[in-house]
């Protein structure tokens, strides 16, 4: 019904950037929110940043000023841009959606995980 795929993720040396994306396709009629999530091993998910809307986004404390959420509504697309990466950033970065459907005749309002992108920070 609803895929939500990952991309960009990789092996970088500290203070070095990568950008992550995100698309989201399938039977969807809007877009409510959009984020990003990670999980380093042997710790809980924890969250990045999230996007309501152009200017309505957040940040966890330990990413902002280094990282950017931005989204691409006509794409229905999230990316992560990621600056100035430390070790600690390491983990598997998971894209969330919440997402409205339409389907036999009324709307579903769900929410939706990407499978997970690896990012290492390491020299």
């Amino acid at each position: 019904q609803v895929q939500l795929v990952e991309s960009g993720g990789g092996l970088v040396q500290p203070g070095e950037s990568l950008r992550l994306s995100c698309a989201a396709s399938g039977s969807i009629s809007s877009i409510t929110a959009m984020g990003w999530y990670r999980q380093a091993p042997g710790r809980q998910r924890e969250l990045v940043a999230t996007s309501r809307s152009r200017t309505s986004t957040d940040y966890a404390d330990s990413v902002k000023g280094r990282f950017t959420i931005s989204r691409d509504n006509a794409k229905n697309t999230v990316y992560l841009q990621m600056t100035s990466l430390k070790p600690e950033d390491t983990a598997v970065y998971y894209c969330n959606a919440d997402i409205i459907r339409w389907d036999r005749m009324r709307y579903y309002s769900e929410n939706y995980w990407g499978q997970g992108t690896q990012v290492t920070v390491s020299s």
